[in-house]
């Protein structure tokens, strides 16, 4: 029988963690080297692996540096981390420093059913596996390799057969925004416990072109929200901070409907709805770039998010906590007072913030307006601005 929505997974207390001092999760992409060309690759993977990669001491300190943090969900990432010979023992050693260890390979056939048993027999957390299409067509089409459907399809089912939790990550883009109720469908068939949707940053191969309007970006979310209430999986948006938005308005409608309000979820949102304290790759709050949030490259940057390739420092050089928690660029992240434009006034400022890496992406300035987000908020009285300025912070609603 598949583990009851939301049920406990061990996952430590996080409700309370200070993102000023520690992240929720940390992202490490261990190598590049993929067999896949997928078109919005933010990594631009390859199929070879980079000679400046960081090595297997490197990495142990590293893991060293994160345990400090606590208790972080800790993702190997790529590329495809079945590229590096020495993964297995990286994670042993994050696995034995305590650490929520998930990884996210690519749908090749290097995932085996041999491969997968050997992943949760050196315990791991959880699968994470990208599926961008309902059918080979959508999803080969994004991967670029004939097969990769297939090869997606039977890891969830082989992962599934040895009770391995399994998440489910897919990208929003033009290309196969009318697909998602089809993969919502789907994915009611594979007994997964988390569906993560991403939406398209334009970084790396990704393109600006290939990203649904802002007004598409709403209606997207509004489905998430009612398929949230309804499938037996829960849903995550990432880089899509704005959802929150849209999750209290609906929440908050739905309570007023019935007589009441709920202020209080003002105070303490849930990244979505039907989070519990028990889900491993769950956030009690709002995570954004460097608010929560932090990514080292293969070759040891660390950066504010994979979608957001903006150095801090590199872990062959300074610790990780000290670049996190100190570096200027990880404190102006964490600080929604600095935001500008319409995300600097908006109501829902505290528990939204905005895509740091879309805005990044777009604009070139980090701390600049969610470009693709339509809700205007009212302007303070005392807020005043060129009128130039209020026409950029609104001109993607139209």
């Amino acid at each position: 029988m598949p583990p009851e929505k939301g049920a406990r997974t061990g996952k430590p207390p996080m409700l309370d963690v200070d993102f000023n001092r520690n992240p929720f999760i940390v992202i490490w992409e261990v190598t590049q080297a993929c067999d896949l060309a997928c078109v919005h690759c933010r990594a631009e993977a390859r199929p070879w692996r980079d000679s400046r990669e960081l090595t297997t001491e490197e990495g142990k300190r590293l893991l060293d540096q994160i345990a400090e943090f606590g208790q972080p969900l800790l993702v190997f990432t790529g590329g495809d981390p079945l590229k590096r010979p020495d993964l297995f023992e990286l994670i042993d050693y994050a696995v034995a420093k305590g650490l929520r260890t998930t990884l996210t390979p690519s749908g090749t056939g290097l995932m085996t059913e041999g491969v997968i048993q050997k992943l949760k027999d050196h315990g791991l957390s959880r699968l994470a596996v990208s599926l961008d299409g309902s059918n080979a067509a959508i999803h080969d089409e994004f991967r670029k390799v004939p097969g990769s459907f297939d090869w997606t399809i039977a890891a969830i089912r082989k992962a599934r057969a040895i009770d391995l939790p399994v998440q489910i990550n897919s990208t929003v883009c033009k290309v196969n925004k009318e697909d998602f109720g089809a993969i919502a469908e789907l994915l009611k068939t594979l007994d997964i416990c988390l569906w993560s949707v991403f939406f398209l940053v334009p970084v790396g191969r990704g393109i600006r072109s290939d990203i649904i309007s802002a007004r598409e970006h709403e209606e997207m979310f509004n489905r998430i929200y009612d398929w949230s209430k309804t499938m037996p999986y829960d849903i995550k948006t990432t880089a899509a901070q704005h959802y929150r938005r849209v999750v209290a308005q609906r929440q908050r409608q739905e309570a007023g409907k019935q007589g009441g309000d709920r202020p209080e979820f003002f105070t303490r949102l849930s990244a979505t709805p039907g989070f519990s304290l028990g889900d491993v790759g769950r956030a009690a709050k709002g995570v954004n770039d460097g608010n929560g949030f932090v990514f080292i490259s293969h070759v040891g940057d660390v950066t504010p998010s994979g979608f957001l390739p903006v150095a801090a420092g590199n872990v062959r050089e300074r610790s990780i906590v000290d670049i996190y928690r100190n570096d200027p660029l990880f404190q102006d992240l964490r600080d929604y007072s600095k935001l500008k434009g319409k995300c600097g006034w908006c109501d829902f400022r505290d528990v939204c913030g905005g895509s740091r890496s879309r805005s990044w992406a777009v604009t070139g300035d980090v701390l600049a307006s969610e470009p693709y987000c339509v809700y205007v908020p009212p302007r303070p009285k005392t807020l005043t601005l060129p009128a130039a300025e209020i026409e950029k912070a609104e001109a993607f609603v139209r």
